[in-house]
């Protein structure tokens, strides 16, 4: 009797064009953002206006840093040189087809 796992669609979740983790950066923001509204609100509609302002900027930088940074973490070097080899020997490899032309040359 096997069973059945659903593996998704192995692609992340994606809310209104937020990926992953930056969906809950996001939701973190506005929920401050929120807070911060109501806190400033005891100045007048002026501060409430000035806490969603600063809401809305918080929002519009994780937007940059998901496109800047991308969805997952990996250390980006753009100073690293590469050097690649022109060709690639192996002793034991040639060792090998050597033996096999060998036997190949005698049968004949």
């Amino acid at each position: 009797m096997g069973f059945y796992l659903y593996k998704g669609l192995k692609k992340p979740l994606v809310f209104f064009g937020l990926k992953g983790k930056y969906i809950f950066y996001a939701v973190g923001v506005i929920g401050t953002g929120v807070i911060l509204a109501l806190v400033l609100s005891k100045f007048g509609l002026l501060g409430s206006l000035f806490g969603l302002a600063i809401t809305a900027g918080g929002v519009y930088l994780i937007f940059k840093r998901q496109d800047k940074y991308g969805l997952y973490d990996k250390t980006k070097n753009f100073d690293q040189i590469l050097i690649f080899p022109k060709k690639l020997t192996n002793k034991r490899l040639l060792k090998n087809d050597e033996t096999e032309r060998f036997h190949m040359t005698n049968k004949k």
